[in-house]
């Protein structure tokens, strides 16, 4: 025969009984918030994966192309093919980093363009390098464009056909400002002109055994200044108000940090390295 509980035994086992179906029910509400609560490493997962959304940048092979290679010349073409893959890299960041910046042409004028300019001043070299002691390679310079492989959004494959150089040409809209800029003094002053440092002026004696390679790259230094200018006139009105520093400024400085080096490393073989050259790399829009 069962006995019945003390009035106080009751309210005990009810209470017990209440605090665990709280907290069973607090459980529940736990779990099911941790199970609804997007992992932080997800979310950086995510984000990267819509950063490389704009695609890639993909330039044609220049080492495949190249004829035998005179040991004399060995050394400054591997320097150079380290660099043609720098600047696909570079351009391939800068292309995750700007994006929804700029009209449609952007990726054309910001990126693609600046990256062909280098791309020609580096297989240049190249060329240079190795005709000094044997048959100086031609034709090089279609290799410079590089495509934008966007997921398959691209009608170029960036496998080095034809269609890429197309891709790296100058949009509709520059072209036109070109052909019917014919008062183009008058342009240049609307928009004004890109001035940068003297490097010339800055540098120390200069090695007879360097004197060639610092000419070709002061050379190149005005070549670089001049294409600014060119670019700055024939993208007039594109982008936003960032346009000139991201798509013309920002690639300049780099392309003018990368020679600069390049005089001081030929200067340091056989004399002292010169150095804080890298401050005479950035210029600036004079209007």
């Amino acid at each position: 025969m069962s006995r019945a509980l003390p009035k106080y035994n009751k309210r005990r086992v009810a209470f017990i009984g209440g605090a665990a179906a709280v907290a069973l029910s607090g459980a529940v509400i736990a779990g099911s918030a941790l199970a609804g609560t997007p992992d932080k490493s997800s979310d950086t997962s995510n984000a990267r994966t819509l950063a490389a959304s704009p695609g890639t940048i993909t330039c044609p092979d220049v080492a495949s192309k190249l004829p035998a290679i005179p040991a004399t010349a060995k050394a400054e073409v591997d320097r150079n093919l380290t660099l043609l893959q720098t600047q696909i890299q570079e351009a391939n960041k800068r292309l995750v980093d700007t994006v929804g910046q700029g009209g449609p042409n952007f990726v054309n004028n910001a990126i693609l363009g600046p990256l062909k300019d280098k791309r020609v001043a580096t297989v240049n070299r190249i060329a240079t390098a190795i005709g000094r002691t044997a048959a100086k390679p031609t034709g090089l310079d279609s290799l410079a464009p590089c495509a934008l492989n966007a997921g398959g959004t691209s009608t170029n494959t960036g496998s080095g056909t034809a269609t890429g150089a197309a891709s790296a040409t100058p949009s509709t809209a520059a072209t036109q400002q070109q052909s019917t800029g014919s008062t183009g003094t008058a342009g240049s002053s609307a928009v004004g002109t890109i001035t940068c440092p003297d490097v010339a002026s800055q540098l120390p004696a200069i090695p007879a055994t360097a004197q060639a390679e610092v000419d070709r790259n002061l050379t190149l230094l005005q070549t670089q200044i001049t294409e600014a200018n060119n670019r700055l006139q024939s993208t007039v009105g594109q982008g936003g108000p960032n346009f000139v520093q991201n798509a013309i400024l920002g690639p300049l400085a780099d392309k003018r940090k990368s020679t600069i080096d390049r005089i001081a490393i030929a200067i340091g073989r056989t004399s002292t390295k010169p150095t804080g050259l890298d401050s005479l790399a950035a210029c600036t829009l004079t209007k």
